[in-house]
């Protein structure tokens, strides 16, 4: 889902080491299998619940920081990047939608979330980039305002996560290019403090459980904490994630799961 590529940096900053997003490959696929696997094969008699509310929290937060790091840091074309998360997505789009849900109609899956979430995220990093150079005069930037605003109510009615997961990249964008180009001046501490805050929001208010919330939060509090240099001392991980296994895992383990769940009869 997440693909790592040679790449040059998009601040004024040295770019930032990506070698935790080793360590953040495999525990983001471990939770995500967790959550999956609890949410729709298991038994709810077994009481797993509470996994789904903890361990599965950590997924999606992980992945959309994952995705937002690339795409500020390495990528040289983070559109192009956002249509290989898109073609994944096809891919899984099938077989997710095999899964056992309460909801009724479509629902796009996470892989949407994520190349829409990211495209959003360049528009709104290279919207800064405009303004400080004077090249976006004011109808121009409230028309891509207005279009905006209306794409993201639309899209969050039919992707996984919902408006709120649209936010996470872009708001994860801004925070990481804050945190990381920030200087040693109270001020500028305090400025990239300030942006950092709505991601957390954000991440808070997309859960209802005390657990889930916390889970969640600390998952992007630990991203941020990375972004503002505790990326630095990170080791690379012992054994790296295949590429095979990275962009299959998703699409595979949902056909695993219906394919399981047919055999046994349906739904448990």
């Amino acid at each position: 889902m997440i693909q790592q590529a040679r790449l040059v940096s998009r601040t004024t900053a040295p770019r930032p080491s990506s070698t935790w997003t080793g360590w953040g490959q495999w525990l983001a696929l471990v939770t995500m299998t967790v959550d999956h696997l609890v949410r729709y094969a298991v038994p709810e008699q077994w009481g797993l619940g509470w996994a789904d509310a903890s361990i599965g929290r950590i997924a999606f937060p992980l992945f959309a920081a994952m995705v937002a790091w690339h795409g500020l840091f390495n990528t040289r074309n983070p559109l192009r990047y956002a249509r290989r998360i898109l073609v994944i997505g096809l891919v899984a789009q099938l077989p997710y939608m095999l899964m056992p849900r309460d909801a009724e109609g479509l629902i796009f899956n996470i892989c949407f979330t994520l190349a829409l979430g990211l495209t959003g995220g360049v528009w709104l990093t290279a919207l800064r980039e405009r303004l400080g150079r004077g090249a976006l005069g004011a109808p121009r930037l409230a028309a891509e305002a207005g279009l905006a605003i209306a794409a993201w109510a639309v899209a969050g009615l039919w992707v996984e996560y919902s408006h709120l997961g649209l936010l996470m990249i872009p708001l994860y964008m801004v925070a990481m290019r804050a945190l990381h180009e920030g200087g040693e001046a109270l001020v500028e501490r305090l400025a990239a403090t300030a942006l950092a805050l709505p991601v957390l929001v954000a991440a808070g208010l997309m859960n209802s459980s005390d657990m889930a919330k916390s889970f969640t939060v600390a998952t992007c509090l630990s991203v941020l904490l990375l972004a503002a240099g505790a990326h630095r001392p990170v080791p690379r991980v012992p054994v790296s994630m295949p590429r095979r296994l990275w962009l299959g895992w998703y699409p595979g383990h949902f056909a695993a799961i219906a394919l399981g769940l047919g055999l046994a009869g349906g739904p448990v």
